[in-house]
């Protein structure tokens, strides 16, 4: 994981309130320590919002095979060897399937040149019964990962990382949104409601988060600032901040002070650490202890944003088929964002 925000592909995702609606009162787990003047800061329970949004997408799902005769379908591609890939794709498979997709997976060797590759990508986006296409990240060297994610055909693109859907949001047009920010928009909306006025700072600006996610706060009317690798006191900027996104990869880059008293915290960074027992553990971009009576929410790693991801990718594929034989995005999964 570099230092400008370049890390591999996360796990998680969640559910939010429609847009610019004022939430319930919640009542969440409060966490801090009982210091005098200490915020109560509340979790993010990202895996209750995900498991909400999943169900509200496996409803869906069943009403349209049973109105209109559609299954969803979403093709997965893993090319070569590399473990923490393999766990992903596992966990989307069963994702999908458990929602009640169509999963297909075409596990390719490290030696699949890019025009095997874009071959099988051709073939995906002429294939009908396929409504959503991800090739999972990182790819082998010698393969062009823009000029595959570019070959997928921009209704099936479910990442949203082509040219084509990069644009779309930029413009601020309906398009297929980046799952991990989305998901982390999503937290935001069903927290805090509008997110109107508010100044959010994203630090890392990677084409996975940091770009996208700083596009979606600036549709949402906040004041968005991009910081990274160059951005000289990166801390004091952040603690100026109502909204703090860290995507980076960077273990524990955020310390107390650079968290703005009350402020909600998403900490989208996921590294595996070893214990002192021997084990590991999976720590975020946050140092979370610091940021406990800090903060006015956060998000834990992990079990924040990380399960947001898949359901957003599920979220996704429904809209693709959904939007493949000319529906609009009416569902009740589908008005929780965009």
């Amino acid at each position: 994981m570099s230092p400008d925000g370049r890390f591999g592909e996360l796990s998680d995702a969640a559910a939010g309130s429609a847009p610019g609606s004022t939430p319930e009162p919640r009542e969440g787990p409060l966490a801090g320590p009982p210091a005098e003047n200490a915020i109560a800061t509340r979790l993010i329970d990202g895996k209750s919002y995900a498991r909400r949004l999943t169900d509200a997408v496996r409803a869906d799902v069943t009403r349209l095979k049973n109105e209109h005769g559609l299954q969803p379908g979403l093709a997965v591609v893993l090319v070569g060897h590399n473990p923490a890939s393999e766990v992903y794709v596992r966990s989307k498979i069963a994702h999908t399937e458990a929602a009640g997709m169509r999963s297909v997976s075409h596990l390719l060797p490290g030696s699949t040149t890019e025009a095997e590759l874009l071959d099988l990508v051709g073939r995906l986006n002429a294939d009908p019964a396929i409504h959503g296409i991800l090739v999972q990240l990182p790819l082998p060297t010698g393969i062009d990962p823009m000029a595959v994610t570019d070959a997928i055909h921009p209704d099936k693109d479910v990442d949203g990382l082509g040219q084509v859907n990069v644009g779309r949001l930029t413009l601020g047009l309906r398009g297929l949104v980046p799952c991990t920010p989305l998901g982390c928009l999503m937290l935001l909306r069903a927290e805090l409601g509008t997110l109107r006025g508010l100044h959010a700072v994203v630090v890392g600006k990677s084409n996975l988060v940091g770009r996208p996610m700083a596009q979606l706060l600036l549709h949402e009317d906040c004041t968005v600032t991009v910081a990274h690798l160059h951005t000289p006191d990166v801390g004091a900027l952040a603690a100026q901040a109502d909204i703090l996104v860290v995507a980076t990869g960077q273990k524990g880059l955020v310390r107390r002070d650079w968290i703005k008293p009350g402020a909600t915290v998403i900490d989208v960074g996921i590294t595996r650490v070893a214990t002192a027992e021997g084990r590991t553990r999976l720590v975020g971009d946050v140092q979370f202890d610091e940021a406990l009576g800090r903060a006015g929410r956060i998000t834990p790693v992990p079990g924040g944003v990380g399960p947001m991801t898949i359901a957003c990718l599920l979220r996704n594929t429904l809209r693709a088929a959904r939007l493949s034989i000319g529906l609009p995005d009416d569902e009740p999964a589908l008005r929780r964002a965009d």
